[in-house]
């Protein structure tokens, strides 16, 4: 059997402080989450504000990892994290990996619960992280964060007759 790839950095520790892009992907890239309007606004379908939902409950459940910017997208989801942990606490620091696991399988529970769907899998297997290495690289993914939709929605509507 062939062995997957991963994309994480060899050796690094994803339980540390700093920022975090994540993407995640629904399973088959099936766009259930929103539709893009207007001039790029995304809107939630159902599915897509439970995931939005679950979102808003990480630094419930991590209380020193931030959700400071986020989209959902028909497709996938795009979340900018911060880790500020205190490691005087004695309790292990969540990881990268700890954080989108909970996510996944909490927002999967709730849509399977709300839409009953029991065993449907909503998410692709794995997700896309990038470490955020300086103020410059933050800024950069703010900006794709923000501009996203936007992009998207035109070039669907350059693919239209």
């Amino acid at each position: 059997m062939e062995q997957r790839k991963t994309n994480r950095i060899p050796e690094y520790d994803y339980s540390t402080n700093g920022a975090y892009f994540v993407t995640i992907c629904t399973q088959d890239r099936k766009p259930v989450l929103s539709t893009i309007v207007g001039d790029g606004f995304p809107v939630p379908k159902p599915i897509g504000s439970i995931a939005e939902e679950i979102i808003r409950q990480i630094p419930n459940k991590y209380p020193l990892v931030s959700v400071d910017k986020y989209v959902i997208m028909p497709d996938h989801i795009h979340i900018l994290l911060r880790f500020a942990l205190d490691y005087g606490t004695g309790n292990p620091s969540p990881t990268l990996g700890n954080v989108i696991g909970w996510y996944k399988y909490q927002t999967t529970k709730l849509i399977n619960l709300r839409m009953n769907t029991p065993g449907v899998k909503h998410f692709q297997r794995s997700y896309y992280d990038h470490v955020v290495r300086n103020q410059q690289d933050y800024n950069e993914v703010w900006e794709y964060i923000e501009n996203n939709p936007q992009k998207r929605w035109l070039a669907q509507t350059e693919k239209r007759p």
